[in-house]
């Protein structure tokens, strides 16, 4: 017999900027919440409309002990880092860069984006990597939207794209170090999904777009919210409402907490002190390399 999960609590995203001022919705980390074990970050990038010569991204900038998730919806991101990686993130695209020992990143609009303009939206997840795992060499899976599975309710009324784990019949191609899950749901006015979870991951949804209604008592959540649900099940539901005006688009994002220290700095994320002091040190003396512009 299964069990539905109810809500433990709803985070509102906090509006701010980040890299050289592009706009981001952040639900974590805020002053009520500083993480959700095994995650560090979530930001949803935009949505925001640049005019022609204007748009903007995340200059020079090191990562070390976790793992970055960049999930492009709307314009095109170039990435390069210190380690020769290149390349540029189409709508629907993921990159699950993998800092491990530390790594130079750079994401900036495409050139030809940024000379026409035009919409940006995405989001970046940061998942932070066990103590055993935050010194191993850094790692790149890039996945184009095209190989990314989806899998659809039999109704029609629910559709997700696979990013890590397994939904509605589609297992993902990507490999996680811990066991993860990241699924887009896009579900129609009317249509349910109650999705399997282990009892023991944490696990919250977040809304990008549309009404959603959540957990055993379909609580109804406007887009832009967290859903934090409580360990107390081992299925997860997300509807839209009969009356929705739209779609409900949603993520729903889980993993097993690692339930470890966490000592972070800027973007620096260890598990003591010391290994902070240590890391920027090796950035200072450029032991983690540097990107040819």
């Amino acid at each position: 017999m299964t069990t539905t999960r109810t809500i433990e609590r709803v985070f509102p995203a906090v509006r701010t900027t980040e890299g050289a001022g592009f706009i981001v919705h952040r639900p974590f980390p805020t002053r009520t919440l500083m993480d959700f074990d095994p995650f560090l970050l979530l930001d949803e990038m935009g949505p925001v409309d640049y005019a022609p010569g204007t748009a903007k991204g995340a200059p020079d900038h090191p990562h070390r002990g976790f793992e970055t998730v960049t999930y492009a919806l709307e314009g095109r991101f170039g990435h390069k880092d210190s380690a020769g990686h290149s390349g540029t993130l189409a709508p629907g695209d993921v990159q699950w860069m993998t800092a491990g020992a530390g790594v130079i990143h750079s994401e900036m609009p495409d050139p030809e984006f940024a000379r026409t303009g035009g919409r940006v939206h995405g989001l970046q997840l940061w998942v932070n990597l066990p103590a055993r795992d935050k010194m191993i060499a850094p790692r790149y899976q890039e996945i184009p939207s095209a190989r990314i599975p989806v899998g659809r309710s039999a109704d029609g009324k629910v559709s997700v794209k696979v990013i890590a784990g397994e939904a509605l019949g589609a297992k993902a191609v990507i490999e996680t170090r811990t066991p993860i899950l990241y699924q887009h749901f896009t579900i129609a006015p009317g249509g349910r999904v109650e999705q399997p979870v282990p009892s023991e991951w944490r696990v919250f949804a977040y809304g990008l777009s549309g009404s959603g209604s959540y957990g055993p008592a379909g609580e109804r959540i406007e887009a832009q919210q967290m859903v934090a649900f409580a360990n107390d099940g081992d299925t997860v539901v997300l509807a839209a409402p009969d009356d929705a005006a739209e779609p409900l688009e949603v993520l729903l994002i889980g993993g097993v907490p690692l339930n470890e220290p966490v000592v972070r700095y800027g973007p620096f994320v260890m598990n003591t002190e010391a290994e902070i002091r240590q890391a920027v040190l090796d950035y200072q003396a450029g032991r983690m390399g540097r990107i040819s512009h």
